[in-house]
């Protein structure tokens, strides 16, 4: 963390065990010798920097978009035999029923497979996974969350009559034997 001097402005760069988990650190200026308090505000939602850049954020060798998007989602398939519903039961897209077809579906307010008029929906806000018989909920980094029961997921492994919250829109999901004939 880059701090500056409250007396004489010289920059310091304290390191995180320097930090540790404290709310505020004081230092003593190598130039001067005054003390200098610092608040540390940690928030979870900001930007880390990573140093260095992994493999797939630098330009130079990084995979294509379709390289990285077929490597990642390898090996998912719908489960043979059933049938698996995203229905929505709350929310203004209420009503909305959609049988996946695909064994990878995202749900958001626009350009997603499924599409909900809901202004707290991200554009791309979560996906629904399938690989066999796990089905899996997984959030898009949206900016207000995926939700299951009341708490705030990232990834969420999800069964049959689950329900999932995005903004005010509440979704159940449905696995039923497929009907033969």
């Amino acid at each position: 963390m880059q701090v500056a001097c409250s007396s004489c402005g010289a920059q310091h760069l304290l390191n995180d065990a320097q930090i540790g988990d404290r709310p505020r650190v004081q230092f003593l200026c190598t130039k001067c010798g005054q003390p200098t308090v610092v608040e540390v505000a940690r928030r979870p939602e900001r930007t880390q920097v990573i140093t260095p850049l992994p493999s797939f954020a630098r330009g130079e060798g990084a995979p294509g978009l379709g390289e990285t998007i077929a490597s990642e989602y390898q090996g998912l398939t719908l489960p043979s035999g059933k049938a698996i519903t995203l229905s929505v039961i709350a929310g203004p897209a209420r009503g909305l029923v959609y049988p996946m077809t695909k064994p990878r579906t995202v749900l958001g307010r626009s350009g997603a497979d499924v599409e909900i008029n809901d202004p707290e929906v991200s554009r791309w806000h979560c996906a629904v996974e399938v690989k066999g018989d796990v089905v899996r909920l997984r959030d898009l980094d949206s900016t207000n969350g995926t939700y299951f029961g009341e708490e705030r997921v990232r990834a969420a492994e999800l069964r049959h009559l689950s329900e999932f919250r995005i903004g005010s829109t509440v979704v159940l999901l449905t696995i039923i034997p497929k009907r033969t004939g």
